[in-house]
């Protein structure tokens, strides 16, 4: 690590949210950046981004309610807390002041549609491959909750493995472009060790089917909100994006998204902040320039 991080914890909505900080402390002239992770990630893997920066930013990352070392809500998981905790953290560290948020994959999702919902709260956001879900429909909704009401009875099964090298082995299988140091710090970062066995920090609740059908035209409703200027970076060989369809491409979110930028990373897929940490943090540090608070 070429920056070390610092920890803390804060209390949040009434749980006990962790966070990852680099950089100096945030201050009037050099207010924080807040940066968000994607589902099943933590905070902690923006190191990869963080020590490509050139700059000493005041740096923000957030485990999620049920990620990483953030606390587990007793009654599950509801999609829209995710904005209601960033609300609230944003009261607590960036007051009265627009934030610059940079989101990965779920990350990048909750900071644009967050973006639509309190505009006046968002200056600018980077989001990288957080663009939705493809289209649902409602003849999808009866197995869904069957599903659902079957996994709510179930016993969560916590995942467990052998070692951390067995857990990064399996990362790595997982996002071949990962190099074996890159897998080997993701793998300690998503796992904590037990009774001689290395688990996946994460609640396993997160692994149950959402009840609540996905409306990607809700999303776009709140997109077109948006008024800070986005950034948004996709890896040419995302395995995800293509699942999209025309909603997938350039020409759609333009035509939904004001004021957007987009950037194609070559040879990148979804875990692009990891797989090619330089290029993006380069694009990403230009466009914080740009929008600095001044």
């Amino acid at each position: 690590m070429l920056r070390v991080p610092r920890h803390e914890t804060v209390r949040v909505r009434g749980l006990d949210l962790h966070l990852t900080r680099w950089g100096p402390d945030p201050s009037e002239s050099n207010l924080p950046v807040f940066l968000l992770h994607g589902w099943q990630d933590t905070g902690e893997t923006f190191q990869f981004m963080v020590d490509e920066f050139k700059r000493d930013w005041p740096l923000v990352a957030l485990d999620w309610r049920g990620f990483g070392r953030s606390e587990w809500p007793p009654g599950g998981y509801w999609f829209p807390d995710y904005f209601a905790d960033l609300d609230a953290l944003l009261d607590q560290l960036s007051r009265g002041t627009p934030a610059r948020i940079v989101g990965h994959s779920m990350g990048g999702n909750i900071a644009s549609l967050y973006a639509g919902l309190r505009p006046e709260r968002v200056r600018c956001v980077a989001n990288l491959e957080g663009f939705g879900l493809p289209r649902s429909s409602p003849e999808q909704a009866p197995a869904q909750l069957r599903q659902w009401l079957d996994q709510v009875k179930s016993r969560p099964m916590l995942k467990d493995y052998e070692s951390v090298e067995q857990l990064a082995s399996v990362i790595r299988f997982r996002y071949p472009r990962f190099s074996v140091a890159q897998a080997g710090f993701v793998a300690a970062a998503w796992s904590q060790e037990g009774d001689g066995r290395v688990r996946l920090s994460g609640d396993s609740r997160h692994r149950w089917v959402n009840p609540v059908r996905y409306h990607r035209e809700d999303a776009e409703a709140c997109w077109r909100e948006v008024k800070a200027p986005v950034l948004m970076l996709f890896g040419e060989e995302s395995e995800y994006l293509s699942k999209l369809g025309a909603d997938g491409s350039d020409a759609a979110f333009r035509n939904i998204i004001p004021h957007i930028e987009i950037v194609r990373i070559a040879g990148a897929g979804h875990m692009l902040h990891i797989e090619k940490a330089g290029v993006v943090a380069a694009l990403i540090e230009n466009f914080l320039s740009v929008h600095e608070c001044r």
